[in-house]
């Protein structure tokens, strides 16, 4: 069971030591992975064992097969929040840049960490769509305007934005550094970082 540090009397080695899962939800290129990638080189740098749980890459190797159902969607979160809270109850700060569009299943993942004593930072990273869909990192909003797909969170299927996340990021006002700054503040504040 991972407790919390306080990182104003503890050594830097216990504050890296601590794991802790920081899930960044948001729509589709809303900046999620750019953020979780700064702020892992910054936290690697520091001495902190980092992993990011990107959602596109769990879903090729850990919830192949899975479609974009609500189960489907709700099976996936499962997994990735399980994984996550498994490493960081043993010290690894998790970032886990999925875009979760069902608060019902965010909330789970955050109890299975409560459960565990298990740190965990829901962070908003809350780019409107019109933003998103200008950026199409890959080609999603493209597609669906064409009609080669339906079912993209934020635009014909739902996005259940956070209502009270431990920080909400306006990525698309930001540099990505200022974005990855304000979250690495939030784990110094909480002492984690």
């Amino acid at each position: 069971m991972t407790t919390t540090v306080d990182a104003a009397t503890a050594p830097a080695a216990a504050v890296a030591a601590a794991g802790a899962t920081v899930w960044l939800t948001g729509l589709p290129s809303a900046g999620k992975t750019t953020i979780a990638l700064a702020l892992a080189d910054r936290l690697r740098a520091e001495g902190h064992r980092v992993e990011i749980l990107d959602g596109d890459e769990i879903r090729t190797f850990l919830s192949a097969g899975l479609g974009f159902s609500p189960e489907d969607r709700d099976t996936n979160i499962q997994r990735i929040g399980f994984v996550a809270e498994l490493l960081a109850s043993n010290g690894v700060k998790v970032l886990a840049p999925v875009i979760a569009p069902y608060a019902a299943s965010r909330a789970a993942v955050a109890a299975r960490h409560a459960e565990q004593g298990t740190p965990y930072l829901e962070v908003h990273v809350a780019t409107p769509v019109e933003v998103c869909s200008e950026r199409d990192v890959k080609g999603l909003y493209a597609k669906q305007a064409a009609g080669e797909i339906s079912g993209l969170t934020g635009v014909d299927d739902p996005y259940e934005a956070p209502t009270a996340p431990d920080l909400r990021i306006q990525a698309h006002t930001q540099p990505v550094a200022d974005s990855a700054a304000a979250l690495h503040a939030l784990l110094t504040e909480r002492g984690l970082a």
